[in-house]
């Protein structure tokens, strides 16, 4: 059995993801790299052994529960996790001429963001339990704190995302298992280059990842960032409605379409067989 921190990290392969990656990688750290690129995962995983940690890696899309449920348990089964770190996401927006969404990039983002992170948490929260110990991560965004009029369906899974977390962290907060709910505002990433509009305060996934790191290992149950912007939301919010929403007009966005779904496969496919660099 390993001895090593083992941590579990969902959409690896992004820009936020591969720098929260190389925030944790030591040589007492083995990781688990789930994301749809295969190609993507290769190379992360050997940036990541270059710092000392063992690595190994699965192109899992995790809207499939069976395959997101196979692996982490057989996973849990090799190396007891400690950290499930829940951060795969997709954004899109309001179609041309500010028409209404389109009905594929609605689900997409419901499947991913939401499903996608539930899966994940499913998928390790009874051995959790069982053990007294663990810490699973919900990565949301301060559009759950605030909705953005151009990305409904994207403000309301980062919603949803930030409720399950509280109430997984109520759920489990007897048994030693702890919960953190992260929301970033705008990370300089291949998702945000996307985002045609103003993106206050953005900053960069290495900067945006530190900030995330510090946040997991003081175990926070709620951290948003960054503190200005998240700030003017929490007062936002304490407007009436009618009020509040007078503020919004600065964030019109117009979203561009994600090419990695130009082509969408079907997920249910299953997992490649999980591989090790080591091989």
């Amino acid at each position: 059995m390993s001895k090593d921190r083992v941590i579990v990290l969902t959409g690896a392969s992004g820009g936020i993801g591969q720098a929260l990656a190389h925030q944790f990688a030591n040589e007492g750290v083995r990781f688990a790299l789930i994301s749809r690129d295969p190609d993507r995962l290769k190379a992360q995983a050997t940036g990541l052994e270059s710092k000392g940690s063992d690595v190994e890696w699965a192109a899992i899309d995790v809207r499939d529960r069976a395959a997101v449920h196979a692996y982490l348990q057989d996973l849990d089964s090799r190396h007891p996790i400690d950290l499930v770190i829940a951060n795969a996401g997709v954004t899109a927006g309001l179609g041309p001429g500010r028409s209404r969404e389109g009905d594929p990039e609605t689900d997409r983002q419901i499947d991913v963001n939401y499903r996608g992170a539930v899966h994940t948490a499913t998928a390790v929260v009874d051995n959790m339990r069982a053990r007294g110990r663990g810490q699973i991560v919900l990565v949301s965004s301060l559009a759950g704190m605030r909705a953005l009029p151009d990305m409904p369906t994207y403000s309301a899974t980062k919603a949803a995302l930030i409720a399950y977390g509280h109430a997984l962290r109520g759920w489990l907060k007897p048994s030693g298992v702890t919960v953190t709910v992260l929301c970033p505002g705008f990370v300089t990433s291949p998702m945000s280059a996307r985002h045609k509009g103003a993106k206050p305060f953005e900053m960069s996934a290495e900067r945006a990842a530190v900030l995330m790191r510090r946040a997991i290992d003081r175990k926070a149950a709620f951290y948003a960032f960054p503190f200005r912007l998240a700030a003017g939301i929490y007062l936002q919010n304490l407007l009436p409605a009618g009020i509040a929403d007078l503020f919004m007009g600065g964030f019109d966005a117009e979203i561009e379409p994600d090419p990695r779904y130009a082509e969408e496969p079907r997920p249910g496919s299953g997992p490649e067989k999980p591989r090790s660099t080591d091989e």
